[in-house]
């Protein structure tokens, strides 16, 4: 059951996977391309992938717009994997992106006591009773707190990324191994010819 589990995820990643061919057609990686699509960027070992994950979690919570742009032009000096950061930026995606939103909303109203700092009342009460005053709450008390949420959730997002990405690459390859044939079995015995 597991190995057809592992199939389907192989199968899925191999569809999904952005391609060299992608990367060469954005217009706005043209000046950079011969950088970001060094072969080095794009091979999978141990330690590009964890940083790929890392990276396309962190691009993909804190940069709303050119997610998969800014996470391959991060990824050279990060020397994460291209394709991996690029896939991981659909973490956020239009089903997961307002949770996110509402969630580092409320850490980084908790971070910062924003009820605290409202005339003893809540800030929700406050945004009922002034008519047009949300223009004045966004620019006043909620972009700090989502701004600090947001950082927030990407950084603590992106390590465990990274940390999930270095133990799967592990068990990975420790199945693997296992998996392998033994040499004594591939190499027959000796014959003692009379």
């Amino acid at each position: 059951m597991s190995s057809v589990l592992v199939a389907r995820i192989g199968a899925w990643f191999g569809r999904n996977l952005p391609k060299r061919e992608t990367f060469e057609r954005i217009r706005w990686l043209r000046p950079v391309a011969h950088l970001v699509l060094l072969p080095r960027l794009w091979r999978f070992h141990r330690r590009s992938v964890p940083r790929g994950v890392a990276l396309g979690i962190l691009v993909g919570v804190l940069i709303p717009v050119a997610q998969t742009v800014f996470a391959a032009l991060l990824a050279l000096p990060a020397r994460a994997n291209v394709p991996v950061a690029a896939l991981t930026t659909f973490i956020t995606n239009p089903f997961t992106t307002p949770p996110i939103w509402v969630g580092a909303y409320w850490l980084g109203s908790w971070m910062l006591r924003v009820d605290a700092l409202t005339e003893s009342r809540p800030l929700e009460t406050q945004m009922q009773s002034e008519a047009g005053g949300w223009l004045l709450w966004l620019t006043s008390t909620a972009a700090p707190a989502l701004a600090i949420g947001l950082f927030v959730i990407a950084v603590v997002g992106a390590s465990i990324g990274y940390l999930l990405a270095s133990f799967g690459w592990r068990w990975w390859t420790a199945r693997k191994w296992r998996t392998r044939p033994t040499m004594r079995s591939q190499v027959s015995a000796p014959r003692l010819e009379a």
